[in-house]
């Protein structure tokens, strides 16, 4: 009986839909060439937004888009399959900078680009504060699909959402 309880699927109460943390994908959106129209450009957004550089972003979209298509025939929900696979490489992308920090000896003499206010800001949170808020007020995604996203639960989310807002407004507002 606990088997049972423990593979049963989230149901939507209105409907029957399943709810994985996924937005439904149009019925033509299995075409991969679809896919990367509709998605490319907020991806990139949103990879921006994580990691500061829209540079480093558009390398970071293009190489989940090539993780998407080697999985293309087994991904169930694209969107979602692309979003995580984005976040993740974000994820990655600023724990190897973080490690390249630590290990530099000295300190680089070239100037850092002039930043906006706003990747100012954020930079200033936690990798999961931040995901957590970009995931919210810019794809504009549930708890429950965000804790999805993170692997974590809903409440983890709320306090990650409470707390990085909370650092943001000291920030933005001293």
């Amino acid at each position: 009986m606990v088997a049972e309880l423990v593979n049963i699927e989230p149901v939507d109460p209105v409907g029957d839909a399943v709810l994985d943390g996924a937005e439904p994908d149009p019925p033509d959106s299995r075409d991969f060439d679809d896919l990367f129209a509709r998605r490319y450009g907020p991806m990139v957004r949103l990879a921006t937004l994580l990691v500061g550089n829209p540079a480093v972003a558009e390398e970071l979209v293009q190489d989940a888009f090539v993780r998407v298509h080697r999985k293309w025939d087994g991904v169930e929900h694209p969107t979602a399959y692309l979003r995580t696979a984005v976040v993740n490489a974000c994820r990655n992308n600023r724990r190897r900078a973080r490690l390249e920090r630590a290990r530099a000896t000295a300190p680089s003499s070239a100037v850092a680009p002039p930043q906006e206010p706003l990747l100012d800001a954020l930079a200033t949170l936690s990798e999961r504060q931040r995901v957590a808020l970009v995931l919210r007020y810019y794809e504009d995604l549930s708890e429950a699909e965000i804790a999805a996203a993170l692997g974590c639960r809903p409440g983890t989310v709320k306090s990650l959402m409470h707390r990085g807002l909370a650092q943001l407004r000291e920030v933005i507002e001293p």
